[in-house]
């Protein structure tokens, strides 16, 4: 069984376009969708992403839509607790293949760090 991850010097999910993401405000508070347009820089990354370290700069205070925890796809998404493995797994897959593409880097060392 593959359990869920996160890869460092991915960052797939700190791409934030809303273009990209058009559902993305029927998840959040109006609060936190003015919060999330507010971390979106010029080029559709997060402005707190490292793009040369690819890495977060602010992780251990990152928002609460940042957070890969049970309380939080629960509130935003309705995922189930037993569901939130599969569920960030897919997740992760489709935003890494999204960026990076399927054959990339990305997606080889997230498939070894999930046990696939």
């Amino acid at each position: 069984m593959a359990n869920w991850s996160c890869v460092e010097r991915c960052g797939a999910c700190c791409h934030l376009d809303p273009i990209e993401r058009p559902d993305i405000q029927s998840y959040l508070t109006p609060t936190e969708y003015d919060h999330y347009l507010s971390l979106v820089g010029p080029d559709g990354w997060c402005i707190h992403f490292d793009a040369e370290a690819r890495k977060c700069q602010i992780y251990a205070n990152r928002p609460q839509f940042c957070r890969v925890q049970t309380d939080v796809f629960q509130r935003l998404f309705g995922v189930e607790p037993e569901e939130l493995n599969d569920f960030a797994i897919d997740c992760c897959r489709d935003q890494i293949d999204a960026i990076y593409g399927d054959r990339s880097l990305e997606s080889l060392r997230f498939e070894q760090a999930i046990g696939l």
